[in-house]
């Protein structure tokens, strides 16, 4: 992976920001998106370990996550309640749009991850599978998967039974099990088809 798309917009000398986000697919928690802006001096060996998210172990991705952090970023979600409220891919690119309004600085371009944008003012590129192809979006979704993970990880505190440390609230068999036993609780994506069919709704 290399600056290619983020030099086609002016990169370095402009500030151009990549998001992405984290949690579409899990049954319960928020949707959490990052927005980050690398430096033109991002040293070479961080950049050769960028990659989507999903593709790296979680021991790298805590790892990343620190020197990441330095930079400018900004952090950003939707809960269950405005998931249930709009839909996934709504909340979604709210949850960026969030994210890139708490970046410290405002970009000249942003680079998204997938095929639509949010509604906002700034100039922007949809990029399909942008966590393969651009530093900046893969920053991003290191960020919102970390991020993401931790508040499920927190949840699990408070209801143990679905197993969250561990699946991160996707529809697994520890999740279901919990699920079966308890029903559904109040961080459950209620628009979603397996927690609706369990409420009978």
């Amino acid at each position: 992976m290399d600056l290619t798309h983020e030099i086609k917009y002016g990169y370095p000398h402009k500030s151009i920001a990549g998001t992405d986000e984290a949690g579409r697919g899990s049954w319960a928690g928020p949707v959490v998106a990052a927005a980050i802006i690398l430096p033109a001096a991002i040293p070479e060996s961080l950049l050769a370990q960028l990659n989507d998210s999903k593709k790296l172990t979680h021991k790298k991705r805590e790892e990343l996550f620190v020197p990441l952090q330095e930079y400018a970023h900004g952090i950003g979600s939707a809960d269950e309640t405005e998931i249930d409220d709009i839909n996934i891919l709504q909340a979604s690119l709210l949850a960026m749009k969030r994210a890139v309004a708490a970046l410290p600085q405002s970009p000249d371009h942003i680079l998204v991850d997938g095929n639509k944008l949010p509604a906002w003012d700034y100039t922007a590129t949809a990029l399909i599978k942008g966590d393969a192809l651009s530093p900046s979006i893969a920053a991003a979704s290191i960020l919102a998967k970390v991020t993401r993970d931790r508040i499920m990880i927190e949840l699990d505190t408070q209801y143990p039974v679905y197993q969250w440390a561990s699946n991160k609230g996707y529809g697994v068999k520890s999740h279901r099990a919990g699920l079966a036993r308890d029903g559904v609780s109040p961080h459950h994506r209620r628009s979603y088809a397996p927690i609706r069919n369990i409420l009978g709704a």
